[in-house]
């Protein structure tokens, strides 16, 4: 939630131009557990890479807390992907910085191997794939993605079939 003061985070997206097929993602999570882009086709996929170094995606976090929360009886899911850092060092923001608590997947990318595969110049960078497992969208910079103007990309792409 942005403090008084503080910048507005913007809500648009930018659409990827021919829709590629996103890059293949199989990595854990907090919890132990892998992950696969592949688990989740047919739903469409916010994937959000990020740091707890970056003002912004820490900025970003609660708001797409509330996305996952507003959206959760939909064909949607969020996959957090934390680039670079340590589990304990991703566990202690989650788990004791953020006032919001975490309730989707956080995915570890701690070599950065995935972020080479995706098109991200800068953190924050989120994608929305489709639910064919085509990147749809994306947006670098940080977002408020509870507000109605962001939703209403994923919603446009949740009637799409």
């Amino acid at each position: 939630m942005a403090s008084a003061g503080a910048w507005a985070l913007p809500s648009g997206m930018s659409p990827m131009e021919d829709r590629p097929e996103a890059p293949k993602i199989e990595l854990q999570d907090l919890d132990g557990e892998s992950r696969s882009l592949d688990d989740l086709r047919g739903k469409v996929v916010l994937v959000n890479f990020w740091a707890t170094w970056c003002p912004p995606c820490r900025e970003e976090m609660p708001s797409m807390q509330r996305l996952y929360e507003d959206l959760e009886d939909r064909d949607f899911e969020i996959l957090a992907v934390n680039v670079g850092e340590q589990e304990s060092t991703v566990f202690s923001f989650t788990q004791g910085e953020l006032e919001t608590e975490i309730t989707f997947p956080i995915l570890l990318d701690s070599g950065g191997e995935l972020i080479e595969q995706y098109p991200v110049q800068g953190l924050p960078t989120t994608f929305l794939v489709d639910r064919e497992g085509r990147l749809a969208y994306k947006a670098m910079g940080g977002r408020d993605m509870a507000q109605p103007e962001f939703k209403e990309y994923i919603l446009e792409l949740l009637e799409e079939g």
